[in-house]
């Protein structure tokens, strides 16, 4: 902010507070008299009784009766100037010395007596724990002009006998140190102060928990009960409910037929119907100018009737959102409910309602809508939109390849057009032609960098309302974080670099482990302040919600035996001249993450490592690469006739553990169609598994990312259909791990792990969901003592922060791996059957089945710290080390064990965690 001169300036205030002089400095001022001199002596009365120096009173009243005296002393707490004179050549000849009052400012009076006394008196050294002052203030270059043309807004921190100057950014502009204590405590409204080089006048004070939570940077952020500066003026008159015709008299045929034309299109009073709320006050003047009556918004019946409670809540939420009624000025929002828990369905209602009704006189809100969607869910988009509003209610346009973006716009049958984002690329040019009143954006999570094409071209549309819609908001940082929040309200939280200063910064320098207590203090309020700021536009919830409409659901956690191959290049690779280095810091490029796929792949089997041995063996510069050293001697470990295209399931520890369990489910269940979905992050995998699928004569489907985009939706209709004759659904979890609704399916086996840990409970989530009907089984396999488990434990152990606003879990394109954890990683656990439960300290010893006494009977979710429910008694907070104690688990060494499932299995298992979540009683 600019202004020409400061307030007290412009508003020619008499009583301008003098000049802060910078220590060590001595300049005299002139006393000129302006005021009676009855008036000066009562006054300096007041001073006589606070600090008891008779004796200046009178010597002052004598020089007074030959010189001008311009100060009023009031008390040691407050010192008002009606004029100062800082001209050297018209002061009177006389000695001055500059007097410290306490919380006063600089007082230049002659020196003689007690006034002489208490000059000389030194100022007493600052305490350590003395208490740190903000200040409001605003900055400009040093110079002797009388006006200032002040530069900026900042803010001022004292300490002691220092000073910090921060810009609204939060970056230091100024610092300054050797100031006085006491002159420092007297800084008040008004006042100036010299700070490296720049010269600052204070407009305030600001509170410590102002500072603390960063609201003290932030610029004009309103909410829904903020009012316009217009309404809160004292001589503007109340707010009237604005009426169609203001000019005729509101007679009762007047009212009448204004109700006839305007009323609801639904009715508001029937039962089971959802009325949106009212705006207040403030949103009427800014956004009704024609004073159209306000008429109830109601949710159509024919879909409202199938609503559940968190839907309606949800509705109402966007509604909130994008009418400008939560934050003033904004209309974005992110509804970051799980999976499962009908975001479509939601949208689909808001759309529906805003292109067929208003707040105002009825008028439609919308004219046009456009959803962007991955690929694989264009498709589902529609059907879900047939599904729930029928074909004859409204119809929507999905662009194709035999569906131009141009029928769309010559049409005027279509008031909803669904798009993918690599379609929008290809057709941005007609997009941004198209006048759209609101945008959707499904799966937004893949818009959290701001620098991204996707991104780019989606903020480049000129439509305000903009809702983001994503099962796992945040899986990295704070600054994707920010991008998502940019992308729906721009200008919220400021710019990058403010939002880097005041929150970002901060927050994760208090979860570093040197962190000091203050620094942990400071983090912990700037979370809990940016959560209440997006908290305005920004919905989770956890499928506990809907737990009592899903059928049971038992998940468990198999730690599966390596294979006497896989220990053999285990060790082989741990051995090998890059991982040593790698450990010993050697290398300035560490090819760490190279290291660890090598192991990823050996995991899942060893003919994934045989076969990109052999590629890169036949690489002209495979000797440049890292992989060369890293790989050297493996091959010799391979039996002379292995071959990656006839491999044996007795290779692989967790391939073992399918085939066995893959062949449970298919005998125990032949009553009744039971089928499986297998997911699996690489394609490489999937080849293996598909074979495997070949050996055993399993039917199955399989969807990835060659999958062409057009028969997706068709392959998972298919599957569920019960006349589908597949046994198996293969699917990575890159492809089809998000938005696909598998509920045909009621096992589910994730057979690899990810860094992060939303690709894993995005892959599990599409059996667990509304419209399953049968009791689901999850199983994830994980290789015992392998960096699988590593992988695993940093899935779960989060690091907690109180008021968390994201989980910071890195994915492995973000990880900075410590030496320490390197070497953690690149270890094998041999001796032991489950090294996870070893950190659980449990002292059951894996001899029998166990359970914490004090687990509650209830599902542990995977909450994302985002939520809104954060707050609630009864919400749950994401799965952790210790409360996966709380699941039962025991060794497989059992003699019996009660999931006939996991009995056909427990040869090649080592441990097993389980966990049954049972529907819950509403």
């Amino acid at each position: 902010m600019r202004r020409s001169a400061a307030p007290s300036q412009v508003q020619g205030n008499v009583a301008k507070k003098p000049r802060f002089i910078p220590p060590g400095k001595s300049i005299t001022v002139c006393l000129k008299n302006e005021t009676k001199e009855m008036d000066q002596e009562m006054k300096l009365k007041e001073i006589d009784e606070k600090e008891g120096s008779a004796s200046l009173i009178s010597k002052i009243n004598g020089q007074n009766q030959n010189a001008n005296f311009t100060q009023s002393v009031e008390s040691t707490e407050k010192v008002k100037t009606t004029k100062a004179c800082f001209s050297v050549s018209k002061c009177s000849k006389m000695d001055m010395k500059t007097l410290n009052l306490p919380k006063a400012d600089a007082l230049y009076l002659p020196t003689t007596g007690t006034a002489k006394e208490a000059a000389a008196q030194e100022e007493p050294d600052c305490e350590p724990d003395c208490l740190a002052k903000y200040f409001s203030v605003v900055w400009c270059k040093a110079s002797k002009k009388k006006h200032k043309k002040w530069e900026g807004d900042a803010v001022l921190i004292t300490k002691g006998k220092s000073v910090i100057l921060k810009d609204m950014e939060g970056k230091d502009i100024g610092r300054g140190t050797g100031y006085k204590s006491k002159e420092l405590d007297s800084l008040d409204e008004g006042q100036t102060l010299m700070v490296g080089g720049k010269e600052i006048e204070v407009m305030g004070v600001i509170s410590a928990d102002d500072f603390n939570s960063g609201r003290c940077f932030q610029a004009g952020i309103g909410t829904h009960d903020t009012v316009q500066p217009a309404l809160s003026q004292t001589n503007v008159k109340p707010f009237c409910k604005p009426f169609k015709r203001v000019c005729q008299l509101n007679t009762k045929e007047n009212v009448l037929k204004d109700m006839q034309i305007y009323k609801p299109r639904h009715d508001p009073n029937a039962s089971n119907s959802l009325v949106m709320p009212k705006p207040d006050a403030s949103h009427q003047w800014m956004f009704n100018k024609a004073g159209l009556p306000m008429v109830d918004v109601v949710v159509d019946p024919y879909i409202a009737n199938t609503l559940r409670p968190h839907q309606k809540e949800g509705i109402i939420f966007l509604y909130e959102c994008v009418m400008g009624m939560r934050v003033s000025g904004r209309f974005g929002a992110i509804l970051a409910d799980e999976m499962g828990l009908g975001k479509t369905l939601q949208c689909i209602a808001l759309v529906w309602t805003l292109l067929r009704q208003g707040v105002y006189g009825c008028k439609p809100v919308l004219k046009r809508a456009l959803i962007v969607t991955p690929g694989s869910l264009v498709k589902s988009w529609k059907k879900e939109f047939q599904k729930w509003l029928g074909s004859e209610r409204i119809k929507v346009f999905t662009v194709d390849q035999d569906h131009k973006v141009e029928e769309f716009i010559g049409s005027p049958l279509y008031s909803v057009l669904i798009i993918s984002y690599e379609m929008l690329l290809r057709c941005l040019d007609q997009i941004q032609a198209i006048e759209f009143n609101l945008l959707i954006c499904d799966e937004g999570h893949r818009l959290k960098n701001s620098s991204i094409k996707t991104t780019t071209a989606l903020t480049s549309l000129s439509c305000e309302r903009r809702i983001i819609l994503t099962g796992t908001p945040i899986q990295n940082d704070l600054q994707e974080f920010y991008a998502l929040i940019e992308f729906v309200n721009p200008g919220i939280l400021g710019s990058l670099s403010t939002y880097r200063k005041i929150y970002e910064e901060p927050i994760v320098r208090s979860r570093e482990p040197s962190a000091t207590k203050e620094e942990r203090e400071l983090g912990e309020k700037r979370a809990a302040e940016l959560t209440r700021l997006t908290g305005l536009f920004i919905l989770r919830r956890t499928q506990e919600v809907i737990n009592k409409f899903l059928p049971p659901k038992k998940e468990s956690i198999i730690f599966c035996r390596p294979a006497a191959l896989q220990l053999e290049l285990y060790r082989k690779l741990l051995s090998s001249r890059v991982i040593r280095s790698c450990l010993q810091g050697k290398l300035e490029n560490s090819p760490h993450l190279i290291c660890i796929g090598a192991l990823k792949k050996l995991c899942n089997h060893p003919c994934l490592l045989f076969r990109a041995i052999k590629e890169k063996s036949c690489d002209p510069a495979f000797d440049d690469h890292d992989d060369s050293s890293l790989y050297e001697g493996l091959i010799d470990v391979f039996p002379q006739d292995y071959t990656s295209d006839t491999f044996s399931e007795t290779d692989s520890g967790k391939l073992q553990v399918l085939v066995k369990l893959l062949a449970a489910i298919h005998e125990l269940n032949s009553s009744e169609r039971q089928v499986v979905v297998l997911v699996s992050n690489y394609t490489q995998t999937l080849n293996i598994l598909q074979e495997t699928c070949k050996r055993y004569g399993y039917s199955y489907t399989r969807l990835d990312g060659h999958t062409p985009v057009s028969q997706r939706q068709q392959i998972v209709d298919t599957f569920n259909s019960k006349f589908s004759p597949a046994f198996i659904f293969l699917l990575s979890s890159k492809a089809g791990g998000v938005g696909l609704n598998l509920v045909g399916a009621s096992h589910l086996i994730l057979y690899d792990i990810d860094w992060n840990p939303a690709t894993d409970i995005q892959a599990m989530a599409r059996v667990w969901r509304d419209g399953q009907k049968h009791a689901v089984y999850i199983y994830r396999l994980l290789t015992t003592g392998s960096i699988e488990e590593k992988i695993y434990q940093r899935q779960v152990s989060k690091q907690d922060l109180s008021g968390a606003v994201v989980d910071l879990s890195k994915t492995s394109e973000h990880i900075h791996f410590s030496i320490e954890e390197l070497r953690n990683l690149f270890t094998l656990h041999e001796d032991t059957s489950c090294v996870t439960h070893d950190l659980l300290e449990c002292n059951c010893m894996g001899k029998s089945e166990f359970q914490n006494p004090s687990s509650e009977e209830h599902s542990v979710s995977r909450n994302c710290q985002l939520g809104q429910n954060h707050t609630k008694p009864n919400s749950k907070k994401p799965l952790s080390m210790s409360q996966l104690m709380q699941w039962k688990h025991f060794s497989a060494q059992r003699h019996t064990l009660d999931d006939p499932f996991i009995e056909r299995i427990k040869e090649n298992v080592s441990f097993i965690f389980q966990n049954v979540t049972s529907p819950t009683s509403p």
